[in-house]
């Protein structure tokens, strides 16, 4: 058995380095061998290049003859193949889209279904659309949340601690406050009305006498008190879709909470440090038409969103040394209400001085129930009130 394995073993060494010697020493056959590696390198790309054509569905590989340098070459390209067309994913409407307000047109093209703009100093209506009908207004809730607070005179130094009560179980919102954090009831109404912190505004509604429920009732004796005939609050937060309310009515709010200067403060500040145990943090404002490079001058702001309510915003601003406030609902896209209010701005700075409409016999409101009173209103520049007709059409009592 040793002799023939022995026999076996000088048998290889002797075929293989003959061929390792020829190998070594013609050119010729050297190449041969090089020229068999090559092809069973380029067999085994295209191989590669099968497979990896097999497994793509959205196109295939075609086999194609190129000259380079004058050399005929086989390549492999994937030939395009149109993808197949995904069906767009309509956006979830909101309660004034299922109520038919976004059909009513006016004529600066905004986005929001509903819109109002008041003279603060006498309560005139300078434009109006939609704005008698009750809708979800968000987190502009919270502005209704820091007025019962302020007027409740609460310690506004008192630790409040956030509690598995105060996270959002229904939407999950995202909070920057945890379970256990404990922050001053002043620094919970700061950060709820500049960062609409939703576990400041529960907690702010729970520590009240009573608890939450008390609270609310409150905020709902308060809208009455105030007029607010189309408003109904469910919680301090806003994330419920039954704290609805008209724009005439956050109109009245609107000047009752400008009425107390830490809800201005807090509501107009860009950023903030407020200590949060014992700790200072930063927090910002949701509305970037506070920051001082805007253009904007903004005494009391309120912005809100939920999807069934739309992007929404409530504010007092000065244009042309008027005050005035700005209610718009319901709006369509992230930067929306903000274009919308650059629109109502632009308008308002064209309008004519209230001298100048009197002069001409009209007051500084027009409705316009028809095509042809809302052409009229822009070409006189003067205020419009748009929706008049389209409110006892859309449902107002919704």
């Amino acid at each position: 058995m040793y002799k023939v394995i022995v026999a076996a073993l000088i048998s290889a060494l002797c075929i293989s380095v003959p061929v390792t010697a020829v190998q070594a020493a013609d050119g010729v056959k050297k190449t041969v061998v090089k020229k068999a590696s090559a092809k069973k390198k380029k067999a085994v790309k295209r191989a590669g290049v099968r497979r990896q054509a097999a497994a793509e569905p959205r196109g295939k590989m075609v086999r194609r003859v190129i000259t380079v340098r004058g050399k005929k070459k086989v390549v492999y390209q994937r030939a395009l193949v149109a993808a197949a067309a995904v069906p767009a994913v309509a956006a979830r409407p909101t309660m004034g889209d299922m109520a038919g307000l976004n059909l009513t047109r006016d004529p600066l093209d905004l986005k929001s279904n509903v819109a109002l703009v008041v003279d603060q100093a006498n309560a005139e209506v300078l434009f109006e659309k939609n704005a008698g009908v009750a809708l979800p207004i968000a987190s502009i809730t919270k502005m209704m949340t820091g007025l019962v607070v302020v007027e409740a005179n609460q310690d506004m130094d008192e630790m409040l601690t956030v509690t598995e009560d105060d996270v959002d179980r229904a939407k999950f919102s995202s909070s920057r406050l945890k379970v256990g954090d404990r922050l001053t009831r002043r620094n919970m109404l700061h950060i709820a009305l500049m960062s609409s912190e939703n576990r400041a505004a529960s907690a702010l509604g729970r520590n009240y006498p009573g608890g939450l429920p008390a609270f609310v009732a409150a905020m709902n004796a308060k809208a009455q008190g105030l007029g607010m005939t189309e408003t109904r609050y469910a919680d301090s937060t806003g994330l419920s879709k039954q704290n609805v309310a008209s724009a005439r009515d956050l109109a009245k709010l609107a000047m009752a909470a400008y009425e107390h200067p830490i809800l201005r403060e807090f509501s107009t500040d860009a950023k903030a440090i407020v200590e949060r145990n014992g700790r200072p943090v930063q927090f910002g404002t949701t509305n970037g038409l506070v920051v001082p490079t805007s253009g904007w001058q903004i005494g009391l702001q309120k912005t809100g969103f939920i999807n069934e309510a739309g992007r929404c915003v409530m504010m007092q601003a000065v244009i042309e040394g008027r005050s005035v406030i700005m209610v718009l609902l319901d709006a369509k896209g992230t930067a929306a209400r903000v274009a919308d209010a650059m629109r109502m701005k632009k308008w308002l700075t064209a309008l004519k001085p209230a001298p100048f409409a009197e002069a001409v016999g009209s007051g500084n409101t027009m409705s316009a129930g028809s095509a042809m009173s809302a052409g009229s209103a822009l070409s006189a520049g003067r205020a419009f009130s748009s929706g008049a007709a389209a409110m006892s059409q859309s449902g107002a009592g919704m």
